[in-house]
């Protein structure tokens, strides 16, 4: 039982890790689209030099993808793998202890 709850909470850790990293990512991706599509007036409305509201959004796209992957790493790093060392060095001892039986 014991080895079966920790697989199923590192289950659970890592879908909702992934689940967070992507909503980030495609939400603000959504929001993009749909200010395109219902706030054409926004979008285009112009903020200094000639850079639109809509280019503005856009560039910022990238920054939030790579906040999107740093956050997955950080998290994944202090929470999602030492759960998977801890269950992979408790399954290679159980598999020793098996052997040598």
């Amino acid at each position: 039982m014991g080895r079966h709850s920790d697989i199923r909470l590192l289950r659970t850790a890592y879908r909702r890790l992934r689940r967070v990293a992507t909503l980030t990512a495609l939400g603000y991706f959504l929001l993009f689209l749909l200010l395109s599509a219902f706030a054409p007036g926004l979008m285009t409305r112009e903020l200094t030099g000639g850079v639109s509201t809509g280019l503005l959004l856009g560039l910022l796209q990238v920054p939030v993808m790579c906040l999107a992957i740093g956050l997955y790493e950080y998290t994944a790093s202090r929470s999602v793998d030492p759960m998977a060392d801890r269950i992979r060095i408790q399954t290679e001892l159980n598999a020793r202890r098996e052997a040598a039986r």
